[in-house]
């Protein structure tokens, strides 16, 4: 017995150390065009062994003002260093599916808003010790009965209003103040100009003055789009159309990424014109694709890509809805 645990300790550590030497050994591969153009960083955010803390991931991408990047996963959110080590986890039932998240200061702390679609609620924790602050569900006074609820999309107003998104079920945007309190919905599910076919990314667009909601409808035919609403809840217009399966939204300046299930992140600038498109799979089998093992990951090609974030050197962190917990950092080359 102690010969065959040794052969398997044996043989443990030397596939690790394979594995660890594939990852080390990799190129970067650079992405994207213009002034938007991006360098790979092989292996980043993976353990020594070269594996994947994450678990399977469908969720966010935030980072705080010290540069720590935050990212959901099923069992619940991992808080990586800009060099790639996990430096702090919130995991179990209160922190799992978290399937959007929003980082926001306030009164000198960070605090993480949270959309579950698996738990029917959005949530408010503080991003240093993890303490639950706020549950948001379905207001009673609101009058939407006892719908299905599950939501997509959580984004927070200069003023401390939250807007949730119900974008796997009713396609309601649920308006709150910064205590919970119900003060309106507005939306439906459809695929006309002002409804929405799968509410599935949510941002405040802060490059207009008044800022304004920018919402992905993902499912909408014969193809994604975003959307704007102003912040009482009335349609401003389309935005830009043609995106595939758009899956959420993050701003820095006058520039937005947007993760396209399919297997790419375009980025838009000021006018909202496509000026750049990072990590498109050319394996259009694996765009699209939740079952991608790690040993099937192609770097600088993404499969499923579902959130992202950007740091303040421009840099982007970007997460793949993937089986075996994928999270990239694509450094901007200068």
């Amino acid at each position: 017995m102690k010969f065959c645990m040794g052969l398997a300790s044996s043989v443990f550590v030397f596939i690790a150390f394979a594995t660890a030497q594939a990852v080390e050994t990799q190129a970067p591969v650079r992405t994207g065009s213009g002034q938007m153009t991006f360098d790979t960083v092989p292996g980043w955010g993976l353990r020594p062994d070269g594996s994947s803390p994450l678990g399977p991931t469908h969720g966010a991408v935030v980072i705080d003002k010290a540069g720590n990047i935050f990212t959901s996963a099923g069992a619940g959110v991992f808080a990586f260093s800009p060099e790639g080590q996990v430096v702090r986890s919130y995991l179990g039932p209160k922190y799992s599916n978290l399937h959007d998240m929003e980082i926001r200061e306030e009164d000198g702390e960070e605090f993480i808003y949270g959309a579950r679609n698996a738990n029917a609620e959005g949530i408010k924790f503080n991003a240093h010790s993890g303490e639950i602050v706020l549950k948001l569900g379905v207001p009673e006074e609101s009058g939407l009965g006892n719908i299905k609820f599950s939501p997509t999309a959580i984004t927070v107003a200069a003023n401390g209003d939250i807007f949730l998104s119900n974008g796997y079920a009713t396609n309601h945007i649920i308006k709150y103040d910064k205590n919970g309190k119900y003060l309106s919905h507005f939306g439906k599910k459809g695929n006309g100009m002002k409804e929405f076919n799968t509410a599935h990314g949510m941002t405040l667009d802060t490059r207009y003055e008044p800022a304004r909601l920018l919402i992905c409808d993902r499912n909408h035919q014969p193809n994604g789009r975003l959307l704007h609403y102003d912040l009482d809840g009335n349609f401003i217009g389309e935005v830009v159309t043609g995106l595939g399966m758009p899956t959420s939204v993050s701003i820095q300046g006058d520039f937005v990424s947007v993760p396209d299930l399919h297997g790419r992140l375009v980025i838009l600038d000021k006018s909202n014109k496509i000026i750049s498109v990072v990590g498109e799979n050319p394996d259009r089998k694996k765009g699209r694709s939740y079952g991608i093992p790690q040993d099937q990951w192609v770097e600088g090609a993404f499969s499923g890509t579902h959130g992202s974030a950007w740091d303040s050197e421009g840099n982007l962190y970007v997460q793949d809805w993937n089986i075996s917990g994928r999270l990239m950092k694509l450094v901007r080359v200068k």
